[in-house]
C-alpha cells in the first residue's frame, strides 16, 4: 500500500474540509474531532466538488443540492444522493497527512 503526503495537518481546519489531488484524483480531506478522513471529492449525485461543502456531525454535505455523506464510509446519509463515494485510507506522520488510493472502497460494491 502506497501512501502519498498531501498536506500538513494544520492545512485542514478542525470541522472543515479541503480539496487536494492524489495521483491526479480529487480527494476531499475532512478533519473533525481530531480525526482526518479522505473521500473522493466528487458528489455521486451532481458531479461537483464535495470539498466546497460543509462538515457537521461526521457528515460532509454537498453545497449544490444538499446530499450528505458519512465521512467514515462514504455512504449517503441524506438525499438526493443514493450512491456512496469512495473513501481512502489516511495516515498521520507527525504533522504530515498521507493518503493511499490503494485502499479506495469501490462505490459500486458498497451496500447502500
Amino acid at each position: 500500500m502506497t501512501f502519498e503526503k498531501v498536506c500538513s495537518l494544520t492545512d485542514i481546519p478542525d470541522g472543515g474540509v479541503v480539496g487536494v489531488e492524489v495521483e491526479g484524483k480529487p480527494v476531499a480531506l475532512v478533519r473533525e474531532d481530531g480525526e482526518v478522513y479522505a473521500l473522493h471529492d466528487v458528489c455521486s449525485h451532481a458531479e461537483v466538488r464535495l470539498s466546497e461543502g460543509e462538515v457537521y456531525d461526521g457528515t460532509l454535505e454537498c453545497w449544490l443540492h444538499g446530499s450528505c455523506f458519512d465521512v467514515r464510509t462514504g455512504k449517503p446519509t441524506g438525499p438526493p444522493a443514493t450512491r456512496p463515494v469512495p473513501v481512502y485510507r489516511v495516515k498521520l506522520e507527525g504533522d504530515d497527512v498521507l493518503v493511499s488510493l490503494d485502499s479506495a472502497e469501490n462505490a459500486e460494491n458498497q451496500e447502500s
